[in-house]
């Protein structure tokens, strides 16, 4: 049978790969078994016959093989990709406080809506309104390696691949049948993971054709902080001492300061801690002795999650140059977050003072609470008569019927934890036909559709609204409003002080669904043009496409969800979104070797890209984009190899940028200005607080956030343009002939964006107002877009009343990152056993972000090897320098594996500490430092039979602790449970073993 070009493609790992592997690297890993021994120049990863791309092309690829991912022991893709050089962790089974269901990738720290994760080449339906992919939906049973591309791909792939693709590519022709089961503990015996995935596929019809099915199952169970001794008690990052929250029980109430009786002037009580915040006591008085609530032993270091997946692909050739293919995959997901109960976080409440539950000591004091906005002039809210007399009020008709509003705080560990479960059910399918339009030409036709649906249904969460109707009680069994069986509830007593009666009113479950779909067509010719450079002997290849995608995406909520501050501790309302755009692309790429087998000139050859794309946004009209890429690379001898690449690219605002409303959410912020005295000495200072809409009898008492969590108002914007972005790499490949089982590759990459599609930093927005305060500032619309709590003047509580920071989309930022990646690989025949060296490792030398990069005084923030709350912008840490570094010695029917990971020390931001205010009043001395880390994992595996193999690792084999930082050091999302558990280890020393059937 005549094997045309294609016939001879199809046969690699990754026929999907089509703008690279059929250009950019011609001989992309499809030959290997058969011209490995020929060539003896063939990359052999961790014992694969697969070649490293990385050695191939000029743009540098790292590359992951099932190998590594075995002797891991990894369980998700994200772990996979969590521990690799250059990524910086995102959400993942180590982020519980802001996971919304499902895992993601960042790559060089830039954000993870700024790569795009594939399968096989292709793209796969997105599962949020950013457009990003669940990597929980990754088949990895059938993973046969997975290639992280460095560097702009918006050329190749289209928007989003600004930093890189993530390319998952599965097994290709999988014959026979294999069953894999494994479990995973940790040595305190809790965090168990169980899997066990079955693989059979054949060939048929005398190798025309191959068909392969996969299913898996998977299930881990949480570890809670509180099972760990460092992660017990909640840490502030400022004092080292245990914080907690402010949000506790017994109830908290907030409001003005009382009126001292002596001078009329607002009272400075030195028995209550920041004037105007009361908590009440056993005996119901109202005392400033704050017991905070520990709310880290109900947090989780890992999610629960439970999987089941499908996968199948298929192949045929209907004639030596027509080929159909086709794959599925479904995944239905359950990842659950667990965080401390619910209650009231700031919500107003209005409370009768004939309340049957009222302690008399703190109806005085709540009589006592100045009223007045005027500086200068304080009047109490009501008299001692009229407070005596509406202690004894038959009702709201009596004519000495007395109300106070005020702000509650009180966690109801009555109603139990916070549970939300996020429930995904993800399908994608794609099909296409390709072949031979001559020998040298290809053709393929595509299409594909996916969906993925979650629905959050979260549990034990307490309604503002019942908390209102409660609070106002004719006696102990009966609320003024009782339309809905409303149960009084005792605010002012101890923990158990709700009943369970009135726990079940308080308490409701809620539900938001968000839906997203991806179609797309595309179609490709691809191979060489015949025509040769006079100094090449291959052909100019090339390949011309065109692509159509449409995107959806809506969030639906029920009323309790969509309205703000209604759920307690919701961290903000989910406001509807719907919103869709399509894109139709022209694309072209072509390769030209110009020079080859000539003195210092074994090769030389050009690379170029462009990319035309029209985008239709609904409600929004459009907008056009052009990206470019160039590249090229050089092998003057010896082993020795020069490549480097440069990039226009662009990424297009995606849906949930451009049609989310405004809605008041949380961020992260430890100190607000206006806290404590510092505005009673600083008339500036007093000025801007009270412009921002704090109460003039607040000031003085302004306390700062609740758990270092702030309010702020964040949207959409249907007027966003795309950002734009210039990347280039350039490296070196060595594989020198005086050591033929070695090869490296060093690599500089330098990406640059602007017009940045994203939020300013809460540093830059407290910046941006209180840097260099003076008389005009109150004015400033950088300050006066601050809004405050109207009752307590701080900048957390009820979201309906407080909308706190003002951090919109927008296109105003500049990203900036560069930095090099370092690959070496060796392998040799010791005699007594064979020896395979593999290090990957990252320096990175920048990661900035500056807010608003129009304005000279704004701050270009360097985030490299440094941790705060702003340090955050995209994931969790960055450290300067870190690598992975694998020894593995095979013996006749044993291999030992050893792996070490090393994490570069880090430091809290310089930025911060000057923006606290100096070094004295930010965060304690003992935690702007992390130590370098180091983590080892041992992993044995033994080949029993040629058909049974059984494989155990030690994972963290020293039982090495993370750092110890406190929980009000970064965000919540990242640091919790006094440290980054995303990027240090809190689990501790952990045993896995599998086995693996083969026939």
């Amino acid at each position: 049978m005549k094997k045309t070009q294609y016939s001879k493609l199809k046969l690699g790992a990754a026929p999907l790969v089509l703008s690279v592997a059929l250009v950019s690297a011609p001989a992309f890993a499809q030959d290997a078994a058969e011209e490995g021994a020929a060539t003896g120049g063939e990359i052999v990863v961790t014992g694969t016959l697969i070649r490293n791309p990385n050695l191939e092309q000029s743009t540098p690829v790292n590359v992951t093989t099932a190998d590594t991912i075995e002797l891991k022991q990894s369980n998700t893709a994200e772990e996979v990709l969590r521990e690799l050089p250059g990524v910086v962790a995102n959400i993942g089974s180590a982020v519980n406080n802001g996971n919304g269901g499902a895992s993601y990738v960042d790559l060089r720290g830039l954000g993870s809506i700024r790569n795009i994760v594939l399968l096989n080449g292709n793209r796969v339906a997105p599962s949020d309104v950013n457009g990003r992919v669940d990597l929980n939906n990754i088949p990895l049973a059938l993973i046969e390696r997975v290639d992280a591309l460095t560097g702009a791909a918006v050329t190749t792939y289209g928007a989003d691949a600004i930093t890189g693709v993530v390319n998952f590519i599965t097994k290709r022709d999988f014959a026979g049948l294999e069953v894999t089961a494994s479990q995973q503990l940790t040595e305190q015996g809790d965090g168990n993971v169980f899997r066990i995935d079955a693989t059979i596929g054949a060939n048929f019809d005398d190798g025309r054709g191959n068909a392969v099915l996969s299913l898996g199952y998977q299930q881990a169970d949480p570890v809670y902080q509180g099972a760990r001794p460092f992660a017990d008690n909640t840490l502030d990052s400022y004092s080292n001492t245990f914080f907690g929250s402010g949000t506790s029980v017994p109830s908290r109430f907030s409001g003005t300061r009382p009126i001292d009786p002596l001078t009329g002037q607002p009272s400075i009580d030195p028995t209550v801690a920041n004037g105007g915040v009361r908590q009440v006591n056993a005996a119901g008085q109202a005392v400033g002795t704050f017991a905070t609530y520990n709310f880290n032993p109900f947090n989780v270091f890992q999610v629960p999650f439970e999987r089941f997946n499908i996968y199948g692909q298929a192949n045929y050739e209907v004639s030596d140059a027509i080929e159909v293919y086709t794959r599925g995959m479904f995944s239905k997901q359950t990842v659950s977050t667990i965080i401390a109960p619910s209650g009231s976080f700031g919500g107003t409440v209005t409370i009768n003072l004939n309340n049957p539950f009222l302690p008399a000591a703190l109806r005085n004091q709540f009589c006592a609470f100045n009223t007045s906005t005027v500086a200068g002039t304080y009047t109490p809210r009501f008299t001692p008569a009229e407070c005596t007399a509406a202690a004894a009020a038959t009702g709201r008709t009596d004519a000495a019927y007395r109300e106070v509003t005020a702000t509650l705080n009180r966690r109801t560990p009555e109603v139990g934890p916070r549970i939300s479960d996020y429930q995904t059910t993800f399908f994608d399918y794609r099909v296409g036909a390709r072949g031979g339009i001559t020998d040298t030409i290809d053709w393929n036709i595509e299409g594909a559709y996916g969906e993925s649906e979650n629905i959050q249904t979260i549990k034990n969460y307490t309604l503002q609204s019942r908390f209102r109707q409660a609070a106002l009680a004719n006696n102990t069994t009966t609320c003024q409003t009782d339309t809905n069986g409303c149960v009084p509830v005792n605010l002012f007593g101890p923990e158990g002080s709700i009943t369970p009666a009135a726990a079940a009113f308080l308490s409701a479950d809620s539900s938001t669904t968000n839906r997203t779909s991806l179609a797309q067509a595309r179609a490709i010719i691809s191979g060489d043009v015949g025509i040769t450079s006079p100094g090449a002997v291959q052909p100019i290849g090339f390949a011309l496409g065109g692509e159509y995608r449409k995107y959806r995406a809506q969030q639906a909520a029920d009323l309790l969800a969509q309205t703000p501050g209604e759920l307690g501790g919701a961290g903000g309302a989910a406001p509807p979104i719907d919103g869709q755009y399509d894109v139709y692309e022209a694309y072209a790429e072509i390769v030209a070797p110009l020079i080859e087998d000539k003195p210092f000139f074994e090769s030389l050859t050009l690379e170029a890209g462009i990319r035309y794309s029209d985008y239709s946004i609904k409600g929004a009209g459009g907008y056009n984009t052009t990206t470019w890429k160039a590249g090229g690379s050089w092998e003057p001898g010896a082993g020795l190899k020069i490549r480097g690449n440069y990039s226009r690219a662009v990424r297009a605002p995606n849906i949930g940028e451009l049609f989310t409303p405004q809605s008041v959410g949380l961020t992260n912020l430890g100190l607000d200005p206006c806290a404590g005295a510092a505005p009673t000495t600083n008339a500036n200072l007093r000025a801007v607080c009270l412009a921002q809409g704090a109460p003039a009898g607040t000031i003085g008492s302004i306390t700062n956030p609740t758990a270092a969590q702030a309010n702020i108002t964040t949207g959409g914007n249907l007027n966003l343009q795309p950002e734009t972005a210039d990347t280039w790499t350039l490296g070196v490949v060595f594989q020198p002939d005086f050591l033929p089982r070695f090869n490296m590759s060093i690599d500089y990459y330098n990406i640059k964006i602007d017009d940045v599609l994203g939020t300013p930093l809460p540093g830059d927005i407290i910046s941006a107002c209180f840097d260099g305060l003076s008389a005009s500032s109150a004015t400033n619309p950088a300050c006066t877009s601050i809004r405050r709590n109207p009752l307590t003047g701080g900048l957390d509580g009820d979201p309906a009343i407080t909308p706190g920071l003002f951090g919109t989309t927008n296109n105003q930022g500049r990203l900036f990152t560069d930095g090099i990646d370092l690959l070496m690989n060796y392998n040799a025949d010791l005699g007594f056993a064979s020896l395979d060296w593999a290090f990957v490792g990252n320096w990175t030398h920048s990661s900035k972000f500056k807010a608003n990069a129009a304005d000279p005084d704004s701050l270009n923030r360097e985030c490299v090897g440094y941790y705060s709350v702003n340090c955050s912008f995209t994931g969790s840490l960055q450290p300067e320098f870190q690598f992975s570094n694998r020894l593995t010695f095979g013996f006749d029917t044993v291999d030992v594996s050893l792996l070490w990971r090393w994490i570069d020390g880090m430091e809290f931001e310089p930025a911060q500490i000057v923006a606290d205010g100096g070094s004295a009043n930010s965060v304690d001395p003992l935690f702007r430092k992390i130590k370098a880390h180091s983590y080892f994992d041992l992993t044995t595996r033994f080949n029993v039979s040629e058909n049974l193999v059984f494989t155990a690792t030690v994972q963290n084999l020293l039982d090495k602790q993370p750092p110890i930082l406190g929980n009000t050091i970064g965000s919540t999302t990242y640091n919790s449970g006094n440290t980054y558990p995303s990027t240090y280890d809190a689990l501790g020393r952990r045993y896995a073993v599998s086995v693996k059937l083969k026939f």
